[in-house]
Formats: C-alpha cells, structure tokens, sequence
C-alpha cells in the first residue's frame, strides 16, 4: 500500500454536444469537478462527478475545505473505510446532492489509483460479471425537438445497431402519445423505445399517462414523479404494467432500499456521480440484484460501461457522450453493445492538458 501525499482539485466546463431540453429543464452546461489524488508512490489516480449547471463551486469548496484535508496521509487502498470516514465528517449536510458528488470525485479517483497500481481494468477489479452490455441512445430524444426529429434519431439509433432509444416526455398528454406512436411506427417492434417525464408530473397525473403510454409497448417510465415521492410511486407501479424507472435524483443507499423494500420501482437507475462514487455505486447494483431488478445507470457512460460490466444486474447502458473534449478514449460499440474497457483503471484516457487548459479553479492540497 502507499499513502497519499497530495491531491489537487479542478472545476471543468464541459458544453453538452446537443441541446438538451426536458419536461423541467434546458441542460446548457456540465460543471465537472475533477479529482487528481498522487500517492507516495507517484501513481496519480483521476476521478471526476458533474452538475448540470449550478453548485459546481459548492462542490470543489466542500472538496478544498473539509474532504481532501481528512484523506491526506491515508492508505490509498482503503477505499471503503475512506469512503465511511468522509460520509461520517460530512454527517451533518448527507444526504444531499453537493456532498455525493463531491464524494463521488474522492472515491472514483480512488478506485482509478487502486486499478492501475494493480493493473487491472475496472470492470474486472469490481466484479468481472459480463462482457458487453446492450446500448440505448438519448442523444435524439429531447423534448424540444419535433416528431420528424424523433423519428430520424431512432432510424438511425437502430440502424447504428442500437437496441433502443429514449423519448422525453412532459409535452400535452395526446402530443406525447402522438411522438411516441410515430417513433414505434418508424421502428417496428423488437426495439425499445423508454420514456422520462424528469419528475414533471403528480401521481394521478402520472396514471393517466401510464394508461395512454401501454398500448404503445414502451420499455419503461422514467421518473415520473418526484424523486422523493415513494408513496407516489408504490401507487403508480400498482395501477400500471409499464417497468417504473427511478434512481438518478437519489443520493443514499437507504433510499435505494426503502424503493425496493416498498415495490416502489422496476429498474434501478444509480448513477456513480450522484450517489456517492463508485463505492456506494456497487452496492445499490447488488442490493437490486437481491431484488431481482434490472440496473439500468443514467448518465457518464465512459464510466458506467465498466460498472454495468461488472454487475450481473445491469441491463442497460444510456448513450450520451460527454467527455470526448477532454479525453481520447472512446466507448466501444460493436453490434449495439457496449465493451468495457481493458486497459488498467477506470479506462478514461484523459486529456490533461486539456483540462488544465479548461479549468476555471483549480487547488493543490498537500
């Protein structure tokens, strides 16, 4: 093992490819703390979370002023116990979004370090349980685009090979039924067309939509309510056939349970960046699986490839590029499925030139 003699902290900017517009928000900028951790050893480990736009100084202040202090001269390798000593030392703001994330940076730069000082490529460090995992694209299915556009995005999703494509929802009700209608027109069944409201509507709201969304045979209903409302969702899964889709607004293991425990959901969404980092990520994946529920993670693909491949309970992967500014490596689809990546660490080779040169702060904590 080897101690961490150093640790520097970077906020970067990273403009989203395409437009993204959903049922509550326009997604126009990723705030993405990065964590570089350096052990006595001179292995650098990267990690990385992100926002969608607000608190991202929130987040490097909590990391600069409390976090990264508390893992200076700690045992690298220690990776859980770090990890339940930091979530103790923020005991007072958990659970929330601003501490996740910025736990998320610490603990995936973590596991990046352990991986590439033992060579190994993170899917088979964390698990090793499948080789590929089934790709859907939500590049093309945003909620401002019109119903052609829908349309074209799918046709070529599948073309490319992909199994299914993803639909914003949130639009009146017999509009959202007519750009769903004309995306399962277009591509026929044995392609999987998956909705998300992004928390828009209230439960008997959300029944209505599920009766006029079951006839045209979509794969699951994405957070169709506030993340908080569990009763709301026990409700809903009880009036309604479609898979229910919840998990990247929660931020705590617990509440993963309590969604299980209660039937509230059909397929586990945990995203690394929100719930903590990879740590608590691996967690919720076995928890589902002891549920018998699909892992289907929202967001970072070039990190979710590896998890997915690395818990027997992942299902899914959602395609949207997010790093290419900043890194070189890309996702390797072959045939609609997604490879993880074989080379030691999380499989990100990052541009760090490029990030330096993007940051907008940056601090070295020794």
């Amino acid at each position: 093992m080897s101690k961490i003699v150093s640790v520097e902290i970077l906020l970067v900017d990273l403009v989203p490819k395409v437009k993204r517009v959903d049922a509550i928000q326009t997604f126009v900028s990723q705030e993405t703390p990065i964590v570089r951790i350096t052990d006595a050893d001179g292995v650098v480990g990267t990690g990385y979370s992100y926002t969608i736009g607000t608190g991202g100084h929130s987040v490097v202040e909590l990391l600069r002023r409390t976090l990264v202090p508390a893992i200076i001269g700690r045992e690298a390798m220690e990776i859980e116990r770090i990890w339940r000593d930091l979530l103790f030392l923020t005991h007072a703001t958990t659970t929330g979004a601003i501490t996740s994330i910025a736990l998320a940076a610490i603990d995936t730069a973590l596991w990046d370090l352990k991986a590439l000082k033992l060579g190994q490529p993170l899917h088979l460090l964390a698990g090793g349980a499948q080789e590929s995992i089934p790709l859907y694209t939500t590049e093309g299915g945003w909620l401002h685009l019109s119903e052609t556009e829908l349309v074209e995005d799918a046709l070529r999703a599948k073309a490319a090979g992909f199994g299914g494509c993803k639909v914003k929802v949130g639009r009146p009700i017999h509009e959202d039924v007519r750009r769903i209608s004309a995306v399962r027109e277009a591509v026929g069944q044995g392609f999987e067309i998956f909705t998300d409201a992004n928390q828009r509507f209230n439960v008997d709201e959300a029944i209505r939509r599920a009766r006029a969304y079951e006839p045209l045979d979509i794969g699951w209903f994405e957070e169709p309510l506030t993340a908080e409302d569990i009763s709301g969702h026990t409700r809903l899964v009880e009036h309604t056939s479609i898979p229910i889709a919840i998990g990247e607004s929660l931020y705590s293991i617990l509440h993963f349970r309590e969604y299980l425990e209660r039937h509230a959901c059909s397929v586990v969404q945990v995203d690394v960046g929100r719930i903590g980092g990879i740590t608590p990520w691996l967690k919720v994946a076995h928890m589902a699986e002891a549920f018998n529920l699909a892992v289907c993670p929202h967001f970072l693909m070039e990190l979710h490839v590896s998890l997915t491949a690395a818990a027997a309970s992942a299902a899914w992967l959602e395609y949207i590029p997010q790093l290419d500014a900043v890194a070189s490596s890309r996702l390797a689809i072959d045939g609609g499925l997604a490879a993880a990546p074989e080379t030691p660490g999380l499989g990100i080779a990052w541009r760090h030139d490029e990030l330096d040169r993007r940051a907008r702060t940056r601090h070295l904590i020794e």
